[in-house]
């Protein structure tokens, strides 16, 4: 067997901002995609949300081509959202912004979305990163899922960047995580013993009149419905372009991993859907500061011991891969903390300085966007 390509795409959803009221736009400017589009052509899409905007790296060969093209990606955005006003924020959720102030964007997708799932979809103000690694053969891109899936938690840890909603703490480090579980066919994806069964059961879903194409399988991992890949869908999106990369740098040096082993008639163990979920939970509840049930031993483990333990087995994948740099980054993450932690550091310190929440959370805001925009050329 050889080595899949693991070519990497990165997709990020992104928050627009008023820069003086801190508040969502809910009904930016159409001119505003029109000048993006005309710059980056289909790289970027609107959103669900009209207060939202989607980017798409083309295909990569390696992390840091990744690096050049969500770079150039994010300026262009944030450049042309400075044009009418507006800024770019980069965070799971907003911090105080209501869910039902907003408004959709009038196209047919966004319609039968709107028709279809009700006010499911309507609170669905939040924003993720997706990763896609290129896995040509169908049956290895089903095995390497089944085998991922007790990495997804870790990567969800670090990417934490959705501790508020609606102006309040939730206690969570990403909260996203709790309003993306009202949609169906979500969470931890099911097990499969080849691309055969896969390929049934979404046919079974599309048949009944359920779905119209495995596009609405919204797993936290899932085979893509559109290009020969594993796409990766349980993270938060990272206001630093930095955080960003090392998750998914992490993600392909894990598969590379799972691969090898595979290579010498090894396998990662897989184990009950209801375990990877509690630590799914554990990693939304409590981040890089927590712990994470260490499934091989069967004991909670600080998730800083569990991050080491990853670093040390894609050693040689990142060496191959030539993102040890990225890997290496996850130790600071741990060590200042994810941007949730940084958001509710914020917010607490500004609180304790004598200011009242709302003030406070503008404060959160404007750390964000800042984030956003370090590494860009704006």
């Amino acid at each position: 067997m050889t080595l899949p390509a693991l070519t990497i795409g990165i997709e990020e959803e992104y928050l627009l901002v008023d820069p003086v009221t801190r508040d969502l736009a809910s009904d930016p400017p159409p001119e505003l995609m029109s000048d993006c589009k005309a710059e980056i052509g289909d790289l970027v899409t609107p959103e669900f949300l009209k207060c939202q905007i989607e980017i798409g790296t083309p295909v990569c060969n390696s992390i840091a081509e990744a690096r050049v093209h969500l770079s150039a990606l994010r300026t262009c955005i944030k450049k042309n959202a400075q044009k009418y006003g507006l800024e770019l924020m980069a965070a799971s959720t907003h911090p105080f912004a209501n869910w039902y102030g907003q408004r959709h964007t009038r196209a047919p997708r966004y319609d039968k979305l709107n028709q279809d799932m009700g006010g499911v979809i309507r609170r669905m103000l939040i924003c993720g990163m997706h990763v896609h690694a290129g896995i040509e053969d169908k049956d290895l891109r089903i095995d390497l899922m089944n085998q991922m899936n007790y990495f997804l938690p870790h990567l969800l840890a670090l990417s934490n960047s959705s501790p508020f909603w609606g102006g309040r703490k939730m206690g969570m480090m990403s909260y996203r995580t709790t309003v993306w579980d009202g949609m169906p066919r979500n969470g931890i994806p099911n097990q499969f013993q080849s691309w055969g069964e896969f390929e049934r059961l979404t046919e079974a879903l599309v048949d009944a009149g359920a779905i119209e194409d495995a596009s609405k399988i919204w797993w936290d991992l899932r085979p893509s419905a559109k290009f020969p890949t594993l796409e990766m869908r349980i993270t938060d999106v990272c206001p630093l372009l930095e955080d960003a990369l090392t998750i998914a740098a992490l993600y392909q040096c894990l598969l590379r991993f799972l691969a090898r082993m595979k290579q010498n008639n090894m396998k990662w163990r897989i184990y009950p859907e209801l375990l990877v979920q509690e630590n799914r939970f554990l990693a939304a509840r409590h981040g890089v500061n927590g712990n994470l049930v260490d499934l091989g031993k069967g004991k909670m483990v600080p998730f800083s011991s569990l991050i080491e333990e990853i670093i040390a087995l894609v050693e040689e994948d990142a060496k191959a891969l030539n993102c040890v740099a990225e890997i290496n980054h996850a130790r600071t993450i741990i060590k200042r903390g994810s941007s949730a932690v940084q958001q509710l550091g914020t917010f607490d310190t500004a609180i304790a300085a004598g200011a009242d929440e709302r003030e406070a959370l503008c404060l959160v805001v404007d750390q964000i966007i800042e984030q956003t925009a370090v590494g860009l050329e704006v």
